[in-house]
């Protein structure tokens, strides 16, 4: 029992180590959420739409035309192969330009305490993962001509 302990106080008295995070190759990232169906799209509109909250509070924007609510919520979740990065994607997208899409832009960003590693594919296709740990890009990042220095060092 003593000896459990001591390995267990040794193991956090280690200092945490940098992790490398790349980017993920879409070509192995999956679709994990089906899309909806349009009768669904179609149903939601109107409960979504007629929501009086939304109205007090001029949050009606979508609902003024079918396909601009069509277009918000016609998304399906997408996954990186590991499961550390998601995103919402159109469905009208196809799956192969999803999966033939090449990250362009790398960043991070915070929302309270998460750090959000944003890897970007460009026409508004980004994929993220959400962490606790702090990240950093390297300075002068060309994810164009290089895709794999699309890369982020997180503590």
């Amino acid at each position: 029992m003593k000896s459990s302990l001591s390995i267990l106080a040794l193991l956090f008295a280690l200092p945490a180590t940098a992790a490398t995070v790349a980017c993920p190759d879409l070509a192995t990232a999956v679709q994990v959420a089906s899309c909806p169906a349009e009768e669904e799209l179609k149903y939601t509109f109107t409960g979504y739409c007629s929501d009086d909250g939304k109205a007090y509070r001029g949050a009606t924007d979508v609902c003024t035309d079918y396909q601009a609510y069509r277009k918000l919520k016609n998304v399906a979740l997408w996954e990186s192969a590991d499961g550390n990065f998601n995103a919402y994607i159109s469905c009208d997208l196809p799956a192969a330009a999803v999966k033939a899409a090449k990250v362009s832009t790398v960043k991070v960003g915070k929302q309270g305490k998460i750090t959000q590693l944003v890897c970007g594919y460009g026409d508004g296709l980004s994929f993220t993962m959400r962490t606790r740990a702090e990240c950093q890009v390297a300075a002068g990042v060309d994810c164009k001509a290089d895709p794999a220095a699309c890369k982020a060092s997180c503590d």
